[in-house]
């Protein structure tokens, strides 16, 4: 059991919430059960140390199992230590301390994807996590952040992804022209989600949606600038037919990949779960 908040074990733990030492030591932090609890499960190489409180493990046993399963040691802590690691202002008494995994671009070319999200710039942590997690819902194969996007393995994306991380490739320091030179070269074709475009109910009426997918999504502020969308194939808008001023990016993204998912399963291109 670790009760003083500052051992040099906690202290390192801690520190991982800065990108420099993010970047310095390759290792990051899972925050709540429902994430560590994923990580155990399909990424367990990845996963250093688990801290958790008496009443977490109480609550969730199985973290216990799958922590012995893997061969990762869970450290017992107090309530005041957990809070020091933590992120959040009030813990749900778990925090691993993983290694950082991106996949490179040429490998995820190689491997033939039908639905990509590319992020360019999108530098809201919420946002991000939550479009991999979208992406991840919708059985889409890759997401990809290009630009100055948000450091995936900030604690807040880390956190709103809730353990999709660890389902599927992720991309990062890459540029967006590449990238989407990339993608098309291996059979996909590039639409940008942008207020300037077409509607995106007559995109999926002609067929656009059928066939090997990147949905490329910019900036929740500007969005997509004149050279950034001279790189997509085609420009699409998700309709409001309410009185809403507009969607939020995380939300016109999960529109744009479901109807994506939906296509490509009706059209065979990929087979139902």
């Amino acid at each position: 059991m670790i009760d003083n908040p500052r051992s040099p074990r906690v202290r390192a733990a801690a520190k991982l919430a800065k990108k420099n030492q993010r970047a310095e030591t390759g290792l990051f932090l899972v925050e709540g059960p429902q994430a560590v609890a994923e990580a155990l499960q399909h990424c367990p190489d990845r996963v250093v140390e688990v801290f958790c409180t008496a009443a977490a493990l109480d609550r969730h046993p199985s973290l216990l199992r799958d922590a012995d399963a893997a061969g990762v040691r869970v450290e017992r802590v107090t309530d005041a230590v957990l809070e020091v690691i933590a992120d959040t202002v009030t813990p749900q008494g778990v925090v691993a301390v993983c290694r950082q995994r991106t996949v490179e671009l040429d490998d995820l070319v190689a491997a033939r994807p039908r639905l990509v999200a590319v992020l360019e710039e999108v530098r809201d942590p919420g946002n991000a996590g939550t479009i991999i997690r979208v992406a991840d819902a919708a059985g889409a194969d890759a997401v990809i952040l290009t630009g100055t996007s948000v450091d995936v393995f900030n604690p807040k994306v880390v956190r709103a992804t809730t353990g999709s991380l660890f389902h599927l490739p992720v991309v990062t320091g890459v540029g967006l022209e590449p990238t989407l030179r990339g993608l098309r070269a291996a059979g996909l074709r590039v639409l940008a989600a942008d207020i300037s475009g077409d509607d995106l109910l007559a995109v999926r009426s002609e067929g656009l949606l059928d066939g090997p997918t990147a949905w490329l999504f910019g900036n929740e502020a500007r969005g997509l600038d004149p050279e950034q969308l001279a790189l997509a194939d085609r420009a699409v808008i998700v309709p409001i037919y309410g009185a809403a001023e507009s969607l939020n990016l995380a939300t016109a993204a999960a529109v744009c990949l479901y109807e994506s998912a939906f296509a490509l399963r009706a059209s065979g291109a990929v087979a139902p779960h």
